[in-house]
């Protein structure tokens, strides 16, 4: 289940009900998908061949569906990180800087864990939302935030787009934001 932490206060919230009323005062779409209907060859395997991403999108393709034709994605895959990744470090550097997008920025993560850093209101500031199997978060297009990684460096994550070219990141310069 997501957590949150507030940077500047170091408060925290949990608890599902606590987490989605939280994320939707930052206008920030929060749902929680059963991640034990994956199957269990799946729930901790982070190097998966095509046939694989293939099973983890059929395994949730009605949650994926759904989600789709309420909020306008046309397409959507499956990013798999973990320290078998090709450049991992790299890649996390550019994930790790704070950008905007044109659209919503979606992820549910099916394996693993990770942690959006998002800008929330002038009274919050940024927090973080620590994400772990069945979370399912929608940045909304042009907050300012970024993904990255928790300790374990593991993950596979659905990522639903309204453009068909896929991720892009639009850089954010915010003197605000301290890592």
């Amino acid at each position: 289940m997501a957590e949150i932490r507030i940077r500047n206060t170091n408060e925290r919230i949990s608890g599902e009900q606590n987490v989605r009323e939280f994320l939707e005062n930052q206008e920030v779409l929060y749902e929680h998908w059963d991640a034990s209907k994956l199957p269990a060859h799946l729930q901790e395997k982070f190097v998966l061949s095509d046939e694989e991403k293939a099973e983890v999108l059929s395994t949730f393709n009605t949650e994926i569906t759904d989600l789709a034709g309420r909020r306008g994605y046309k397409t959507w895959d499956i990013i798999t990180l973990s320290d078998a990744t090709p450049n991992l470090d790299e890649l996390l550097k550019k994930f790790e800087s704070v950008h905007t997008h044109t659209e919503d920025e979606v992820r549910a993560i099916t394996a693993g864990k990770g942690i959006f850093v998002i800008k929330g209101t002038e009274e919050v500031g940024y927090f973080d939302v620590e994400l772990e199997a069945g979370d399912v978060i929608s940045v909304p297009e042009r907050i300012p935030h970024f993904f990255t990684l928790m300790d374990n460096r593991q993950i596979v994550a659905v990522r639903l787009f309204i453009e068909t070219e896929g991720w892009i990141a639009h850089p954010f310069e915010d003197p605000a934001f301290v890592k």
